[in-house]
């Protein structure tokens, strides 16, 4: 009798130690996705970090790893630009699509820019890996000419954007789907 009491004592501790460990695994469920929909962080919500469609890219000059100098003036319609950061893993997952798209498109590198984030040794095999299809800038921080004019602080980012009549350069899209073929711009 006293091994089925002892039995019984021991099922019952460790389901309290599961209830506990159950909700605090919610507790932490519930936090994520908190911060996930925007209603944690600074100002209550949660910051995205990709420019919106429509937004206007800030002012930046800047030159390329080949010593081209690149500003904001000199982005052409329908440039796509991509940001990528060594270290990131879905930065390595997706290089090979971006490139293959970058490839595809009908104005060819002069379309396209890429910005590696980090360290300059560590963005060497991206660089050689871009720059065959893309103008590429090596920057080190978020706080650099083109990190800043496009606010990128995720990675990997890939936006579309257009210069206007009027000088400003406006995000044209956000989300990039690089597996669809690439089509005429309209």
């Amino acid at each position: 009798m006293s091994f089925l009491i002892a039995a019984v004592v021991f099922v019952g501790a460790l389901c309290t130690l599961d209830l506990v460990l159950t909700l605090g695994v919610i507790k932490r469920l519930r936090e994520h996705s908190e911060r996930l929909s925007g209603t944690s962080g600074p100002g209550g919500r949660f910051d995205t970090l990709d420019m919106a469609v429509g937004e206007e890219v800030g002012e930046f000059t800047t030159s390329t790893v080949d010593g081209e100098r690149l500003s904001r003036g000199m982005l052409a319609a329908d440039t796509l630009v991509a940001f990528f950061a060594p270290g990131c893993q879905p930065c390595r997952e997706k290089m090979p699509a971006f490139v293959d798209h970058a490839r595809a498109l009908p104005g060819g590198r002069a379309q396209v820019v890429a910005v590696v984030v980090g360290d300059p040794a560590e963005a060497a095999a991206f660089v050689a890996e871009l720059s065959p299809v893309a103008r590429v800038v090596v920057e080190e921080g978020p706080e650099d000419p083109l990190s800043a004019a496009f606010r990128a602080r995720s990675f990997p980012t890939v936006l579309r954007v257009s210069p206007y009549g009027d000088g400003r350069v406006l995000v044209t899209a956000n989300r990039i789907a690089l597996d669809r073929p690439v089509t005429a711009a309209r």
